[in-house]
Order: C-alpha cells, then sequence, then structure tokens
C-alpha cells in the first residue's frame, strides 16, 4: 500500500494521538458537539491540507534553491562554464581526432566497418576494414589475442576518413 507524500511517521502518528484523545467524535470534548469542523474526519482534513501546502512551499523553495546555485555564476559554475584561454588550448591540442563507437559489419555490403564519431561536428562516419589475406580462425586468434596490427591499421585508415571529411567538408 503507498501512501501520500503528506504521511510521515511523524504526522501520522500525530493523527493517531489525536483519534485517541477525542474517540472519533469531537476534537475539543463537546459530548452533543454540532460543530462539524470539531469532528475528528473535517478537523484532520484541516491538517491534511495545510500539511499539503507546506511541503508544496517547501518543493518550490528547493527548486528555487537549487536554479539559484545552478545559475548564480556562469564563469564557475553550471552549464555556462567558461574554459581558462590556456586550458583550452591544451585541451584542444590532447583531444582526439575521432572517438571509436564500435565495430561491426554493414548490412549493405556485408564487410567490416568501423564507427567513428568527430568531435565539435556532432558527424559519424562508418570507415570500410579491409577483410585481409587471414582465414576466419586467423582473425578470431588475433581478435582473442588483441594483436597491434589490426588495431594500427584500423587507427591509420580511421584517421585517413576523418582527414578527408575535414578537407571536403
Amino acid at each position: 500500500m503507498t501512501l501520500p507524500q503528506w504521511a510521515t511517521p511523524e504526522r501520522r502518528a500525530y493523527l493517531v494521538d489525536l483519534f485517541r484523545e477525542c474517540g472519533g467524535f469531537c476534537v475539543y470534548g463537546h459530548k452533543p458537539c454540532s460543530n462539524p469542523d470539531h469532528h475528528y474526519q473535517n478537523h484532520i482534513e484541516q491538517y491534511i491540507d495545510g500539511w499539503k501546502e507546506d511541503d508544496r512551499s517547501e518543493r518550490i523553495d528547493l527548486l528555487r534553491l537549487e536554479h539559484e546555485l545552478i545559475h548564480q555564476n556562469s564563469d564557475t559554475h553550471g552549464w555556462g562554464r567558461r574554459f581558462d584561454p590556456v586550458t583550452r588550448e591544451m585541451f584542444l591540442d590532447n583531444r582526439l581526432s575521432y572517438y571509436p563507437e564500435g565495430t561491426g559489419v554493414s548490412g549493405l555490403t556485408f564487410r567490416r566497418i568501423a564507427k567513428i564519431r568527430i568531435p565539435s561536428a556532432y558527424t559519424r562516419l562508418y570507415v570500410d576494414l579491409p577483410k585481409g589475406k587471414l582465414s576466419r580462425n586467423k582473425r578470431r586468434k588475433l581478435r582473442r589475442q588483441q594483436i597491434q596490427n589490426e588495431t594500427e591499421m584500423t587507427d591509420r585508415l580511421c584517421q585517413m576518413a576523418v582527414d578527408d571529411y575535414w578537407q571536403h567538408r
């Protein structure tokens, strides 16, 4: 059973204590009580409405504080972070010219391909990889051993594709 959000353990304990004191009838102890607002059920509805309003205002205050913290200074915090010019140059110098996303088989040509992403361009390139002169079993062994020749060849082909992309863009 899922409880409502306002029903914290302290609030539920308060309602139980109130019920025990009044016996489920008039909360102020009047024996023949003619005021319906004094009856237990109507009285707790006012408490519950107040608790809901308190919770709502607390959530709004927390959201407002979160927005203030995120947007208080765009130079040092949040999404508007700016690079120091020296740090930016160091980042751009050390950044890879492409990011490999995976290798697989093309559905059109049924040949091996590598999928790469070019940074700052939101572009993905699909590079055809040569089959080579090795048998399928030898290629599997190379994949298991992660021989450098195949990966170096893949890196060189991907770099050539990126260079060609930037030249003909």
